[in-house]
């Protein structure tokens, strides 16, 4: 299994899938306790979610299971919240901080490095790679970080998340135009929302957003309710509820591909 799926387009902006992967190779997934093998914490459906919506939008999506190692962690695993709860690089636990792994069995310091060889500098070279090259054809990238996660989860956050959860560390990776833009059109839509509130963006939204150097980053986290079935096994997708939230999301692709053309053209 390849790491990373690429789909080159001609637009400035990036989409960015590092947790819509399951796959687990065997030597990982033996290793896996039951909780583990149930693989929770997917970003299930993302990339349906946004199949079509900016044809022309270049995609870089991870194949592996965040639980073989984070595509979105520091690759020097650094916290992205100290002192809060979250996940690691190679994660222990899940998002409710129940192990995943068999006891004995979790990943050592010459596992996360293997993985890291393996799985993230292989997703990380080619989102990179995209950034440069659609950065030399327009002067200008955008990488729109795709992500989702169980609107309530008390290990890691009090309460019920907004549907819509932005992020661009607070203003520092993207210019304010496209971070108000998004606010805008996501604040018009039939779902809640909040700009750099549990989510500021990960790794890679702090890591590639420059906006001085031309390269600008933003994070979409959506609470699962506003298009599953049910937050839990089999985590089917709701044709009714992913249809409004599409058109959200086609209305957000669409506002800032326009915005990073014009900012190409300044």
């Amino acid at each position: 299994m390849q790491p990373v799926l690429v789909k080159q387009g001609a637009s400035p902006v990036i989409l960015a899938f590092p947790h819509c992967g399951t796959h687990v190779p065997d030597h990982v997934a033996s290793r896996l306790n039951e909780n583990g093998r149930i693989l929770a914490d997917t970003d299930w459906h993302v990339t349906a979610l946004y199949d079509g919506l900016l044809p022309a939008a270049t995609t870089v999506q991870a194949t592996f299971h965040r639980y073989v190692i984070d595509a979105n962690r520091d690759p020097e695993g650094e916290s992205l919240y100290p002192g809060q709860n979250t996940t690691s690089l190679c994660p222990h636990t899940d998002f409710d901080g129940k192990p995943i792994w068999q006891p004995g069995a979790e990943p050592s310091p010459h596992d996360v490095q293997d993985r890291l060889t393996s799985w993230h500098v292989p997703y990380h070279a080619a989102l990179a790679a995209e950034v440069t090259r659609v950065k030399e054809k327009h002067g200008i990238a955008l990488v729109y970080d795709c992500h989702s996660i169980r609107s309530r989860i008390p290990f890691l956050f009090e309460g019920e998340l907004p549907v819509l959860n932005i992020g661009t560390d607070n203003g520092r990776t993207c210019a304010k135009n496209i971070e108000d833009n998004v606010c805008r059109l996501a604040s018009a839509s039939p779902h809640s929302m909040v700009l750099n509130g549990h989510f500021r963006g990960g790794w890679t939204t702090r890591h590639y957003g420059r906006p001085e150097t031309g390269v600008h980053a933003i994070q979409m986290e959506i609470a699962q309710l506003a298009y599953l079935e049910t937050e839990s096994p089999p985590w089917q997708l709701s044709a009714g509820k992913a249809e409004v939230l599409r058109r959200c999301l086609a209305d957000i692709l669409g506002r800032i591909h326009v915005l990073a053309l014009e900012m190409s053209h300044a």
